[in-house]
């Protein structure tokens, strides 16, 4: 066996020249990796004991794609383009033996190979399109020609990977092996090797490019599906413009093309902005500070105080991953309201066809229902999902205390209220966390794990592990008044009233946010999530329009009307009575009315959202700049293409942000709009929000 690189190994077996990599974890095409393949493919070339190649790979898994560390930095010797040119014009067969995922850049190695064959649990993707991105070394020009361009078209636009049955079918891989991977590809190798004649290129195959060339219309269609998901990405539409190439462009052309989009892209601000927030995701699983030699505490068993909508999506979430739940409610009626709609967002999920029949039950089967708080003694985590008062809350936990078992983990899954004063009135205020779920719980990927001041390093540990456990995104925040995603919430919602009591139309401050890139705006966030949610009814404020429309009975869209008014699809329209109040209630505090521009509502909008991020992080209720765009990103719809408010902010310039804010300082004279001593700090110093 000879070393080519410490990550690639050249063995002659057989009459099969075997390139082994090995670069863990997952084999990613570092400059060590491309050395290696370039040279094992010329020295199999030359050598006339070798008959044919074949690509294995140690580990884990197959290539799973590029080396993104390598992005930011110089491009390396040799570059992936004549490592795959090498493998394209190889004379001798290359087979491929996947296993584990063979993500982006391995999956375009592999489709320079003349042959693939996989185990049945390997995955195949082209995921750049989530970097902001598309394939840019072939691999929008080659897999159409494998498995036709309606199916690469789905692949490339969403970047979720096949199976490997899927895969067989549509042609990706020449054989599924059940044994011995490395055994069976080498067997393989060497009847292709004996058969002799041509062995095929994927470029030079075209008979799949047909069906699009003779319905050209697929890529309409392809671009209305996607219209309203891919609002604003400029990736899905490039990747689309390369499938167009490769259907309309002899091959070297379609590969110019490619080449061009592709470094459009990543030298653009979205693709940054989408690099930045893949980096940031894995940065916000970490947490400084914990003592090394902690263990996470087992958890086996869930219980759930509160059965509504929140709650059963809580306990979903554990039922997904096979963890028996108890759900506590206060009478029979809501008990079975609440069980009755998991067991109807299960059926309905099966309707779609992501879960049999059988899964149905078997999740349904996981979640018991009681009114017994006594039921929840077992459990090793009893989350409570009540409604928002701190009095309620107390009591629960109060009585938790003397139930749940000691080592138990007690969560609160308040959005706002201080997880501290809720441990206060237990005897173990180190076993208290808060675990902010988003609504709907069991669709929303973001988790806010809640640190009291007493909260204990393994419960902190626990509670990160199992968010992943059950695939949510958790970033760890402290205490304050809606932690992190509400407190920053507070300040754009309080802006986009003040926007509309100085007379723009609703309708144009969530224009104005919905073109900036959110699925919705201010005013029909609010309809969404309820008028009526944390309105006083004795204590409603007629100085408020929130309060004035729930007295109303305007609560938003589920009673069909709030802000605006909503048709039997709840599509919005809007509604002369909240044009009216925000008229009536302008006059009363002499506040005068006007026509505001688009570019001042989006800054008047954003920029209280970065300020107040700044003291965030100065406060040191977020660890990280990043962990509050992760938050933005998957709990309130800010797009990723832009990063995430902190990310925006160092994109913009913090001096330009500091100017801005600074004016409607002076010009207001509201210490709302106080820039934040860290964000004045680092501008003076021309720094960026780390």
């Amino acid at each position: 066996m000879v070393a080519l690189t410490s990550m690639v190994d050249y063995n002659i077996e057989d009459g099969v020249a075997v390139l082994t990599l090995n670069n863990p974890p997952v084999n990613a095409l570092s400059q060590g990796v491309r050395q290696g393949l370039k040279e094992g493919v010329e020295k199999a070339l030359a050598d006339d004991s070798a008959q044919a190649i074949l690509l294995f790979c140690e580990g884990r898994t197959f290539i799973a794609g590029a080396d993104i560390s390598e992005f930011a930095s110089a491009p390396k010797e040799p570059n992936f383009h004549a490592v795959l040119s090498t493998m394209d014009d190889s004379s001798k067969p290359i087979v491929a033996a996947i296993h584990g995922t063979a993500l982006g850049g391995g999956l375009e190695t592999a489709l320079c190979c003349h042959y693939r064959v996989a185990v049945g649990s390997a995955k195949f993707g082209l995921p750049e399109v989530n970097l902001g991105l598309l394939p840019g070394a072939g691999g929008t020009q080659r897999l159409p020609r494998v498995i036709g361009v309606e199916k690469t078209l789905a692949m490339v636009t969403s970047g979720v990977p096949i199976g490997a049955t899927e895969a067989l079918h549509f042609g990706l891989i020449n054989k599924l092996v059940e044994g011995d991977l490395r055994a069976e590809a080498l067997a393989f190798a060497k009847d292709k090797a004996a058969q002799g004649g041509h062995h095929p290129r994927v470029r030079d195959n075209d008979d799949k490019l047909q069906t699009a060339k003779d319905n050209p219309e697929i890529f309409a269609t392809t671009r209305k599906m996607l219209a309203r998901k891919t609002r604003g990405f400029l990736a899905p539409e490039y990747n689309i413009r390369c499938i167009e190439a490769a259907v309309n462009q002899p091959f070297d052309e379609g590969i110019k093309t490619e080449g061009k989009l592709f470094t459009e892209l990543m030298s653009g601000p979205q693709s940054k902005a989408q690099q930045y927030f893949f980096f940031s995701e894995r940065e916000a699983g970490k947490v400084p500070g914990l003592a090394k030699d902690v263990e996470d505490i087992p958890i086996t068993t869930v219980g759930v105080i509160g059965g509504g909508l929140m709650g059963g999506g809580i306990a979903m979430n554990f039922a997904n991953v096979g963890m028996p739940v108890t759900i506590i409610e206060t009478n029979q009626e809501a008990l079975d309201r609440g069980l009755g709609t998991i067991r109807k967002n299960y059926e309905n999920t099966a309707r779609k066809g992501r879960l049999t029949e059988e899964a149905v039950e078997q999740r349904c089967g996981l979640i018991q229902g009681s009114l017994d708080m006594a039921d929840l003694a077992d459990c090793d985590l009893i989350i409570e999902a009540v409604f928002e008062n701190m009095a309620v809350k107390k009591e629960i936990f109060t009585r938790l205390d003397g139930i749940a078992k000691q080592g138990a983990i007690l969560a609160s899954n308040t959005s706002a209220l201080d997880i501290n004063e809720i441990a206060s009135v237990t005897s173990r205020p180190e076993s208290v966390i808060g675990l902010h779920f988003f609504s709907p719980a069991n669709v929303m990927k973001l988790l806010e794990v809640v640190r009291g001041e007493k909260t204990s390093d393994a419960v902190i540990k626990t509670s990160m592990a199992l968010a992943k456990r059950i695939r949510k995104v958790a970033v760890l925040v402290g205490v304050c008044m809606g932690f992190v995603g509400n407190r920053i919430l507070f300040m754009r919602q309080h802006e986009a009233s003040r926007l509309a009591l100085e007379g723009a139309p609703i309708e144009q401050v969530d224009k104005v946010l919905f073109d900036f890139g959110f699925p919705m705006g201010a005013f029909q966030m609010g309809d969404l999530a309820g008028l009526d949610l944390g309105w006083d009814k004795q204590n409603s404020n007629p100085a408020d329009v929130k309060d004035r429309l729930c007295d109303l009975g305007r609560y938003g869209q589920k009673t069909g009307a709030g802000y605006y008014d909503y048709d039997d699809k709840r599509r919005p329209t809007p509604a002369a009575v909240t044009a009216d109040l925000f008229a009536e209630i302008a006059t009363s505090q002499g506040i005068a009315r006007g026509q505001i521009s688009d570019e001042e509502v989006l800054d008047r909008c954003l920029l209280p959202m970065i300020n107040e991020g700044a003291k965030i992080l100065d406060e040191g209720i977020a660890l990280r700049a990043s962990d509050i765009d992760v938050v933005y990103v998957y709990g309130y719809g800010w797009p990723v293409y832009r990063g995430g408010p902190m990310h925006y902010a160092n994109s913009l310039g913090l001096d330009k942000v500091l100017a801005k804010i600074r004016h409607y300082h002076e010009t207001t004279g509201d210490d709302f709009w106080a820039p934040s001593p860290l964000l004045i700090s680092l501008a003076e110093q021309g720094k960026s929000f780390k």
